[in-house]
């Protein structure tokens, strides 16, 4: 690791401002997916286990700025104080003389969860001031929000500046080291897999990693569009009209690279997203009133057969639209091909997460991330701003 870690601090007696990611859906008050806040618990019991006090912060949606009871953390703080089989006290504020007291104040052992930082327009435009008063509630810093480490927030970037040492937490640590065992030293053959809806999300991420795979795998509605850079019809299928000769460039790239850029070869169609059922057709043969919605039967196979040689895989994006059941075939076997195989596989994004879950493969992923566009952005070569932040080992 090329970033001072949790584990190489002495946290006896110390008020760690820990940044976590728990950003979580909610019904209400409910939180409907704790997947992100179990992440995080490992990083508080080693900070609590080894004498430390935690003052845990984090967002939640986009409440722009101001307070609204809408966006509150008090489901967080409860259901993680269910996991973590402890009180987790809310406080009113993330900053100003109350909750600095109640910081100040903590023991060995107990941790306060700030009220959402978003609540505060200083946040997200990483202002100084507002890092200032965060940095001046510990006494050192740990970030464990690789899912927020593309954003130059102030919790994430600026209050490093003030508060020091700052180092990675586990979940942080497992990320970076899964993401750049990918892209530094894989075991080859390294295929990627990449799917979801347009071509102008990933182009970035596509042809940076036409430079590193050994074969890239298209799939989900972006196969549309290089697809008709190929020439075919696609009918009422997703298609980015202003990306096709884009991936045309992509495709040529690949062919002169020596890189194999698998397609599908045939499509799941029907009317629309809510037809009950679709039936598989060649992509040379998709109907002019007909609509791609997942890969068929023979693209699976194909795909399977361009996973089963590989050493590693990483996976983004849907095959289909796997939300609906008539169309979530292609996605539940291409998850079943990534974690039958021999491959140190690493999946990121929440379809992708979901669709595991869904194929019941999820444990036999060798690492699973909870980052979304961070994930995304590593993978495409950028600097996280999250990841500079932290000191260097």
């Amino acid at each position: 690791m090329a970033k001072l870690t949790i584990e190489r601090l002495d946290l006896a007696g110390k008020r760690v401002f820990l940044r976590a990611d728990l950003n979580v859906p909610l019904d209400g008050s409910t939180v409907t997916d704790d997947t992100r806040l179990s992440a995080v618990v490992p990083t508080i019991q080693h900070a609590l286990g080894r004498g430390a006090s935690v003052v845990l912060a984090s967002h939640l949606g986009r409440p722009k700025g101001a307070p609204s009871p809408k966006f509150s953390l008090a489901p967080v703080a409860e259901r993680l104080g269910a996991l973590l089989a402890q009180t987790v006290p809310l406080a009113a504020d993330c900053v100003g003389p109350e909750v600095t007291e109640r910081a100040h104040a903590l023991k060995p052992g107990e941790m306060l969860l700030l009220e959402n930082l978003r609540f505060h327009a200083g946040e997200e435009a990483n202002d100084e001031g507002f890092a200032r008063e965060l940095a001046a509630l510990a006494e050192c810093y740990v970030d464990d929000a690789f899912a927020a480490a593309h954003r130059a927030h102030a919790s994430i970037e600026a209050i490093t500046r003030f508060l020091q040492p700052a180092a990675a937490g586990l979940l942080m640590q497992r990320e970076l080291e899964a993401l750049t065992r990918i892209l530094e030293r894989p075991e080859r053959p390294l295929v990627a897999v990449l799917g979801g809806a347009k071509v102008s999300d990933k182009l970035a991420l596509v042809e940076h990693l036409l430079a590193l795979v050994d074969s890239l795998v298209i799939g989900g509605g972006m196969a549309f569009t290089f697809l008709r850079a190929l020439g075919h019809d696609v009918g009422r299928s997703l298609l980015e009209t202003d990306q096709i000769e884009t991936a045309r460039r992509v495709l040529d790239t690949a062919r002169r690279r020596g890189t194999p850029v698998v397609l599908p070869v045939d499509a799941v169609v029907a009317d629309g997203l809510d037809s009950p059922t679709g039936r598989a057709v060649s992509v040379r043969e998709i109907p002019a009133d007909k609509m791609g919605l997942d890969i068929g039967p023979l693209t699976v196979a194909k795909f399977a057969a361009a996973l089963k040689a590989a050493r590693t895989v990483v996976w983004n994006g849907p095959m289909g639209v796997f939300e609906k059941p008539a169309f979530a075939r292609g996605t539940l076997e291409v998850g079943r091909a990534v974690a039958g195989g021999q491959a140190f596989s690493v999946i990121g994004g929440g379809d992708t997460v979901a669709a595991v879950n869904q194929a019941g493969v999820a444990d036999r992923i060798g690492y699973t991330s909870t980052a979304g566009g961070a994930f995304l952005e590593f993978l495409e070569g950028r600097t996280l701003p999250g990841v500079a932040a932290l000191t260097d080992a």
